[in-house]
């Protein structure tokens, strides 16, 4: 891997981590373009260049994260289900994540889903807004393992659905999906890198300056994004980004049944 597609990697990993677009989706896109995506170091780094990600959300909301123990007690109990899932169903998580048909229709769908979700909780704009309770982040927990079912569905999406359907607005249901993402994302790199570590593996200077400069990268790109995105949200709601994915979907699907062949994560 080169500095130049490790930091295009970083980019699309700190851009598209936090919205309601598929991280994964992008990823096997960009890296199959690339013709890197089978180099066992290339998965690592895109697992890896999350911690810079996560960085990102902890600096921006630093204020949060220090304001009670509730805070992190309601972050433990909306987690809980996606460990469980994680753990029970790793093995057809993985198996999954080779079915790009999958990757491609779960963007249609999810695309199809954002160009409505406004009207369906229109009404929680109106309202007060509504505090996050134990109930709610663990209802918003279990939409989370939909997108770990479905790859392509988005994580994020998935998050911010199931808090508009707690009642909340906007605003509050992302900020929510970036805390989850914290120990979602964190969970998922320990995990990985065990693994990479338990196999007998270890990264060289080379590596090691590249997973540098891709987290710098992410967590720049993540941070500008966050921001960008909690505004966008507010003034044009969810539309654009179904229709981004409903033709990142349709693409990946005209490749697929075309015969292209997808270089796998």
């Amino acid at each position: 891997m080169s500095i130049i597609e490790a930091v295009i990697l970083a980019f699309i990993e700190g851009l598209t981590e936090f919205l309601p677009i598929s991280s994964t989706g992008h990823m096997i896109i960009a890296s199959s373009v690339m013709g890197i995506s089978t180099a066992s170091f290339t998965q690592t780094f895109i697992i890896t260049t999350q911690l810079g990600a996560i960085l990102s959300v902890v600096v921006l909301y630093w204020k949060r994260f220090f304001q009670s123990i509730q805070f992190y007690t309601i972050l433990f109990v909306a987690f809980v289900p996606s460990a469980i899932v994680g753990l029970l169903l790793w093995p057809y998580i993985e198996s999954v994540l080779d079915r790009i048909d999958v990757v491609g229709f779960a963007l249609l769908i999810g695309g199809f889903i954002l160009l409505f979700i406004d009207n369906w909780f229109n009404q929680n704009e109106k309202s007060d807004v509504t505090p996050v309770g134990f109930k709610q982040g663990f209802l918003i927990g279990c939409f989370q393992c939909l997108a770990i079912l479905l790859p392509g569905l988005s994580r994020s999406a998935a998050t911010i659905i199931g808090g508009l359907t707690q009642k909340l607005n906007r605003k509050t249901a992302a900020e929510f999906s970036f805390f989850l993402a914290v120990p979602t994302m964190f969970a998922a790199t320990a995990y990985k890198l065990y693994k990479f570590y338990k196999s007998g593996n270890a990264f060289d200077s080379e590596q090691i300056n590249l997973l540098l400069i891709g987290n710098v990268v992410a967590f720049v790109v993540a941070w500008i994004a966050i921001r960008s995105f909690i505004n966008f949200l507010n003034k044009h709601g969810f539309r654009h980004f179904g229709y981004y994915r409903i033709i990142v979907g349709s693409i990946i699907l005209i490749l697929y049944y075309s015969g292209y062949q997808f270089a796998i994560l």
